[in-house]
Parts: structure tokens; sequence; C-alpha cells
């Protein structure tokens, strides 16, 4: 019997724990700490301590399968490859598009952008940070000339105040958490803003039960109390920001007073005016946030006020402060930084930039897309569904919109007006299903390469076992699909890090770092030479804009697109709980992971509950505008009168169904925070 170790990060949240694979004799077994992982010191969440239990799941895919009179039938690599490749051949670069994954690694992330745009010839580039972060790299880069996390994880402990706001951090990254109760545990004030009482916010030291889709009313009032007292930091909004005149004007109104913010939020006015005391006096302040920000049709809004707040009070550029934002996924934030967004090449160069778009043509060798900007994947969706005949052609990798984009019923009907579709993947997933060709791909644990976690540290994963039966890694099948096209020349790579080596030359932001250099510590962009040591704190001197300076942006508050009324009178949010993970596709297939939580549930408030007749645990029927799942209720004082939660992980009662695909004009993001439901009973569940 052989045992060894293999070290690697965690293929779930953004955080980019560490941890080691055990393998016994050539397979995954287990997990074990790694003590010398920089961002979680050998410490893991529940999700990471059983991230081996889906690894070997008896149903991981093993071979191409090519659907035949409606039934899946396997097929060899070379008749998979020669049927895609004609097919690709026959359509349109318009017609065409392709989803990347924040599932997979950086190295397989930068060749389907790289296939997409070279091969296919097509703009239409893009992937699930679209659904969860769009904002934020819209939003951030607007005013601070960078989409990113400002701050390093580790200084999050050295804050004086921690600002949590649209995220319960000790659920979705539950290590964070943990440097928010070491900086409690050095004298900060903890302020948590949700409509439910979470985990996170029964650690707080003021707890903010405000209304999902507020964040906009309350972060102005606070600012508007800050500025009142004079309590703004004067000093760095002269020297280091512009427009707070234009700011000023819009948050001193009489609109974003205490009590007005209050009637809004459904909060205390003195709790209000308690948070801005803490924030603005604090040495250093730290907001964090996740996708209960992002996830709004003024999400771009959010993000924008929650820079203004950390602008005003002089709290970046320095440990300890900053705007956190939480990446949700393992690797969305290297999935961005690759380009797999359609309006950039990796390290965010625009493809509309002539000398940008001539560089990669150049870089790579060939004729490429033309510059012009793609579609979003939820506008891919949208025109799939509504414009039947545009798109045609899909090639999905690591992704699994079938469960986790809005309107359900809205998704199923455009993937299936595609002509012909292509699902890369480890499981057979909700989407797969509805594939015309599908390829197995190979998990975290059967691969080298990097990925990027939320504060920009990139970390090397490290292969453990083979793939099982025929499978492959994703960058090998790319590079065969590539040569199948005619491309051999652009897609020659033998390893990751030869991929990775490609990164570094055409992405600024990467062009110090190798594989060698990464190590066991990784290493944070922007990493530009050879001896440059990273960047854990982003914009300490000045900000990354045309002329250095902060834009602090005048925005007024906007309610949800769909607002509580009398047919649909609850507000539905929807999030992750701490046991499973998006869509299930791995956490399900975990044991130990779901037999703590085996399907979902939609939180009530008891006075809600009661006024329906609705006892906990009772299956009820949840309706929207857009579809209906049956459900079981689960009645607690733990979320906010009007309100109602559900997690969106469970197929069987999948919340995607209801959520509304109302989007954000700037990042597109649709809105999973906020949208009008009601519940029923089921008289012949009693």
């Amino acid at each position: 019997m052989e045992m060894k170790y293999v070290p690697t990060t965690c293929p779930y949240c953004g955080t980019g724990c560490g941890f080691n694979l055990v393998v016994k004799d050539g397979k995954v077994v287990d997990t074990a700490p790694w003590h010398r992982a920089p961002v979680n010191q050998g410490k893991t969440c529940a999700k990471g301590n059983y991230a081996a239990e889906f690894v070997n799941s008896p149903d991981r895919l093993t071979t191409p399968l090519i659907k035949k009179d409606g039934k899946f039938v396997e097929a060899s690599w070379d008749e998979a490859y020669a049927l895609i490749a004609s097919k690709f051949k026959a359509y349109k670069p318009e017609e065409m598009a392709c989803l990347a994954s924040a599932r997979v690694s950086n190295e397989e992330n930068y060749l389907m952008q790289k296939f997409a745009r070279a091969v296919l010839k097509t703009p239409h580039m893009d992937h699930c940070a679209r659904l969860c972060h769009a904002s934020t790299v819209a939003g951030l880069a607007a005013v601070f000339g960078s989409g990113a996390m400002t701050n390093s994880i580790e200084d999050i402990a050295e804050a004086k105040c921690v600002f949590v706001i649209g995220s319960n951090t000790f659920e979705q990254h539950p290590l964070i958490g943990r440097r928010i109760m070491m900086a409690r545990l050095n004298g900060a004030k903890v302020i948590v803003a949700d409509p439910r009482f979470t985990p996170t916010a029964k650690q707080a030291d003021l707890y903010l039960p405000f209304f999902s889709g507020t964040d906009v009313a309350l972060m102005n009032g606070i600012m508007q109390y800050i500025i009142k007292n004079g309590w703004e930091d004067k000093e760095f909004i002269a020297k280091r920001t512009k427009d707070f005149d234009k700011l000023k004007e819009v948050v001193m109104q009489d609109t974003y007073s205490l009590e007005n913010v209050a009637k809004v939020t459904g909060l205390h006015a003195e709790d209000i005016a308690t948070a801005a005391e803490w924030i603005a006096k604090a040495d250093s302040s730290a907001l964090l946030y996740s996708m209960g920000i992002t996830q709004h049709t003024v999400g771009v809004d959010n993000v924008k006020t929650t820079a203004n707040l950390q602008m005003i009070t002089g709290n970046l550029g320095k440990r300890g402060a900053g705007v956190c934002a939480l990446r949700g996924q393992n690797n969305v934030q290297g999935a961005c930084d690759m380009g797999c967004l359609p309006n950039v090449y990796s390290g965010y160069q625009a493809v509309i930039n002539a000398d940008l778009h001539k560089k990669m043509e150049d870089a790579w060798g060939c004729d490429i897309a033309e510059g012009k900007v793609g579609y979003t994947v939820t506008k891919m969706i949208n025109v799939l569904a509504d414009e039947p005949g545009t798109l045609k052609c899909l090639y999905v990798m690591g992704e699994n919109p079938m469960i986790s984009d809005p309107d359900l019923h809205h998704v199923e009907k455009g993937l299936k007006n595609l002509e012909f579709m292509v699902v890369q993947d480890i499981f057979l997933t909700e989407t797969a299903e509805l594939a015309d060709v599908v390829l197995p791909g190979s998990c975290y644990a059967e691969r080298d390469g990097t990925q990027t976690n939320t504060e920009r540290r990139v970390q090397l994963w490290r292969k453990a076992q083979d793939a099982p039966g025929q499978a492959k890694p994703d960058w090998q099948i790319i590079c065969e699909l590539g040569a199948a096209m005619g491309y051999e020349k652009q897609f020659a790579f033998k390893s990751a890090e030869e991929i990775f080596n490609e990164v570094a030359k055409v992405t600024p932001s990467y062009g110090g770092m190798t594989y060698a250099r990464l190590g066991a510590e990784g290493l944070h962009w922007p990493c530009p030479t050879a001896e440059h040591p990273g960047t854990p704190v982003l914009h300490k001197e000045k900000f990354g804009t045309p002329d250095g300076l902060g834009i602090l942006s005048p925005i007024e508050w906007k309610p949800p697109a769909e607002v509580p009324d009398a047919e649909y009178p609850l507000l539905l949010t929807t999030g992750r709980c701490m046991w499973h993970w998006h869509t299930g596709t791995m956490t399900r297939r975990s044991e130990s992971l779901e037999r703590e939580e085996p399907t979902g549930w939609v939180e009530m408030n008891p006075e809600d509950a009661k006024a329906l007749g609705i006892k906990d645990k009772e299956m009820v029927r949840a309706i929207s505008r857009r579809g209906e799942i049956t459900i079981g209720a689960r009645v607690t004082k733990d979320i906010k009168k009007g309100v109602v939660f559900m997690p969106f992980h469970f197929k069987e009662c999948a919340a995607n169904v209801l959520t509304n695909n109302a989007l954000d004009p700037i990042a597109s993001i649709p809105e999973y925070k906020a949208c009008s439901v009601r519940i029923e009973k089921i008289p012949e569940a009693q």
C-alpha cells in the first residue's frame, strides 16, 4: 500500500484555503490539514473537510457521449472531436457562444477564451461571474480603476471596525469569518446588515435587519450622518478623490436623513447613527460584501456606494480597511482575470482597443474575433429564448445554467432552442442532459494548474490522481479540439505550466509569475515583473484611474425591479447554506454534506407563517410570476417579517424557478436577491 499527501487548494468558495489530499494506491481517499497553507493555516470549513468525497463518485463521466435519437451513447474521443469540429465549422462566428467556468483552472479558462476568439472567431464569451460579481468588476473598475478586492484576507484581522453587508461570511466564507473574529478579539466593532439573523449576524456587536434591496439608502444615510458630524476624512477626500461635492449634494438630501432611511430600510434611526459613528471613528474600517450587494438590478450602484463610504472615511490603501468584495466560487476571480468575459482579454485588456486586439493576434499567430463586445450569458439566454435562430451553437465548460440561472423555465426554453450544444463537465448535470455531445473533464484533484482566490492570490493546484476512465484534463480537451479545428500550432501545449507561461507573457498583472515563484505561498496580482513581490493591498499611493484619483459617485436609491404587492406580498431572497455549494453537483455527491442538509426549504418569519396558517416543516407552495415549487417551510425568528429566504442548491425545489431575470443595466447581473412571491398552504399536504 502506498500513501502520500498532495497539497492543493479547495474547489469550493473564493477564500482559497489549502489542504492535503490523502492518496492511497493512486486514489484520493480523504483530506488532511496542510498547516503551511497561507490563507487558512490548516483549518477548513465542512465543505473543504469533505472535499474528497465526490472525487471518485461512481457517476463520474468517464467517456464522451453523443446523443442519438434522443439518447446518449458512448463514443470515442476521435468520434466526438470529429462531430464537434464539423458542426462548429458549419456555423458563422456570431451564431456561436462559449461559457467558461469558475470551477476550472486559470490555464483552462485562458484556453477557453482563446478558443472562442481564435478558433471560433466569436466575441460571445462569458462565465458565471456574470451571475455573482459582474457588478463588482464593473463598479470598482469605474471608481478605483480595478474591479477586485482591495485588501488581503489576512489584514481583515487588523481592522478596528468591520462592516459586513450582503454577506453571510460565517457560512459562505468561514475562514474569512475567522479573520472577523480575530479582529473582534483585538477590539474591533463588528456591524452586520442582513435581513436574516445569520450565524454572521449573531456574532455582531450591532445587527441591522434591513430589507433586501435598500442597501444604497442605508449607506447614503450612514454617509449623511458622518458628514453632518464632520467625521469624514477631509485630507483623504482632498488628496485622493474627486467629485465629493457631487456626492454630498445627493447624500445630504432629506431623503437620506436617519428618520427617512429608517422607514425605507425597516431599521431604527439610532442604530444607523451608531453604525456611522463606529465606521467613521475607527482607525481602520473594513467593509466586506458579497452577493447580497451585487445580485440586484442596482448591483453596480450598490458597489459604487460601498466605495463611496470607504473613500469618504479614508479607509483605502491601508491594512485593516478596504472594500473587500468576497468572490463566490473558487476561481471566479481567475476566470475574470483570464478574459472569460465578453468585453476583455486576459488582464482586463479591452477587446475594443485596436492596439490590444493586434497584440493578441500577434501573440496567438492568427486572426481573431473582431474587436467588439459580445453577449453576456444573461443576454445569450434571452437571445436563445426570445430570438431563436440568432444563436445556434453553444460550448459550455463546467457551468450548469439549468440550476444556476434565474427564471429556469426561460433558461430551459432557450437551451432547447439551440441547434447544437457541447457540455464539458465531470458529471451529467442538468445542463449536460440537454447537450448533443458531452465531454468528460477532470476535477481539481486530477490536474495541475492555478486558481486565483478572492484576495487576488494565485495559488497552485497539484495533481493527486488520474481522471477516471477516458476523462481528460479540460486544458487537454481544448487543445485537442483546437487541433481538430486546424489550430494545432495555437494549442500545442504539453502541460498546464506551459499555458501559464503564455498567460504571463500576454497578461501584465500576471507578468512576473511562474510556477516556481508561486510555490507554497502564491502571489497577489498585480505582479508585473519577476522581481515584484506581489500586491496584497491595492491603491496605497494612488488609484488605478487615469489621474490616480478615486471617483466619488452620487447614487440615488432605487427599489428592486419587483416589489411586494397584494398578489405576491412577500420579498424572496436567495443564497447558499453552509453545507452545499451552488448547483450541488459536487456537494450533493458528498455523503457527509448531503446528510446534513438533504433538501431545500423556505425560511419564514413566525408572524408571516401564522397569518397563513403554516407550521414549521409543513410542505408549502411557493409561487412567483415565473413559476412555482413545492418546498418545506422553516419557521424562524431569524428572518425579517415580510421576507422569505431559500437556498438555491436543490433541483427538486429549485429557487431559480421563482427568481427574476431583471438585469442591472451596466453589469447585466440578475436580481436574485429580491423578487416577489406568495406562499400557499397545500391542503393535501395536511
